[in-house]
């Protein structure tokens, strides 16, 4: 006959241990739900600091190309026969630098809106006076935005390397 001590801690260890393993398996699931919210918000901070970088990257294209073509319709000049369209390009190439920077403006402060939307204001500016203009009042006139880009800028790359990663 089997001791009434032994037959009890069977009864127990069966009825025990089967709530002992669903409360393991319940915690393991809390725990890696808790993962994969850390792991999805580590991906939305990651690629919002990618998107940032990679506007970044892409305004500092858009001034640059904004001066080159600005440059093309200034040696252009008034001269008859001097194609339009170049005028067109310097005007698309300012829309989109503007375009880039309010986006970029967007995820900041009132200071650096204010920033983004003057440079746009005076790259526009020089684009439609660039026909008018000699080499050397050019030059002179890009100093201030040239000043406020590279402002902007490093303040750009900054800004993203500081996001949380």
């Amino acid at each position: 006959m089997p001791d009434p001590t032994e037959t009890r801690v069977r009864a127990i260890l069966l009825g025990y241990f089967p709530m002992f393993i669903a409360t393991l398996s319940l915690l393991t699931s809390v725990y890696n739900g808790y993962l994969n919210a850390k792991f999805v918000d580590f991906i939305q901070r990651n690629t919002s600091r990618t998107e940032y970088m990679r506007t970044c990257k892409e305004i500092i294209d858009a001034y640059f190309q904004v001066k080159m073509i600005v440059g093309v319709v200034n040696a252009a000049g008034e001269r008859p026969g001097a194609s339009p369209a170049t005028a067109m390009e310097a005007a698309h190439a300012v829309a989109k630098f503007s375009a880039l920077g309010t986006y970029l403006a967007n995820l900041r402060d009132e200071t650096v809106r204010a920033g983004y939307t003057q440079l746009s204001i005076n790259l526009e500016k020089l684009s439609i006076d660039a026909r008018s203009l000699s080499i050397a009042e050019l030059n002179r006139r890009y100093e201030a935005p040239d000043r406020s880009f590279t402002e902007m800028n490093a303040d750009c790359i900054k800004s993203a390397k500081e996001l949380p990663l």
